[in-house]
């Protein structure tokens, strides 16, 4: 990726600070975030295991609106916190400049995690949803292109219901990202 976010370092909220001034769905983020566990001490120990990467930072476009948001930063929370990596969340609201440069198959989707260097250059990204539950927004836009139609409203409302469906109820979802992140981190 050639985009860099070296201009936005220091411009984001802390972890902390993000779940500490949301004014929408704060305890449903917080219950996901104290319902994290680590899939097995193989998962935990590869995060900690990038304590020694100082190079890398994470910018986390996000909006407390946003369920994808307060299901998926939560476990990007929990994962980093044990990579000790700098991390920071933009309001996507207050950052569109930098949500347009990572759009979803054309449309602003959160959260987007980015991961970059030192130096600003984007290494990678994750984001908005895990793959299996992207998924379906995926078959959903390709079948319905026209946003006007009349029936379009009906059928994204049975695709939302759909990924409500995939993530499950419990918290399975969260080992998924998990190995998600693991494979990202691991190519970076």
């Amino acid at each position: 990726m050639s985009v860099n976010v070296a201009h936005k370092f220091g411009s984001g909220l802390k972890p902390q600070a993000f779940m500490d001034t949301m004014s929408k769905n704060k305890e449903a983020f917080a219950g996901w975030y104290q319902a994290f566990s680590w899939p097995s001490e193989e998962e935990r120990q590869f995060f900690a295991s990038l304590r020694h990467r100082d190079d890398l930072r994470c910018l986390i476009l996000a909006a407390d609106w946003c369920g994808d948001v307060v299901r998926n930063v939560p476990v990007l929370f929990r994962a980093l916190e044990e990579t000790e990596m700098p991390v920071e969340v933009l309001v996507m609201e207050e950052h569109l400049d930098l949500m347009d440069q990572f759009l979803t198959m054309g449309g602003r989707a959160i959260p987007i995690a980015i991961f970059a260097d030192m130096g600003g250059h984007v290494l990678g990204k994750w984001g908005p949803r895990p793959q299996h539950v992207q998924a379906v927004m995926v078959a959903f836009k390709q079948q319905n292109p026209d946003r006007s139609a009349p029936d379009y409203e009906e059928k994204i409302k049975l695709a939302r219901a759909e990924m409500l469906e995939k993530y499950g109820e419990g918290t399975g979802y969260q080992a998924v990202i998990v190995k998600e992140l693991k494979e990202l981190l691991s190519s970076i």
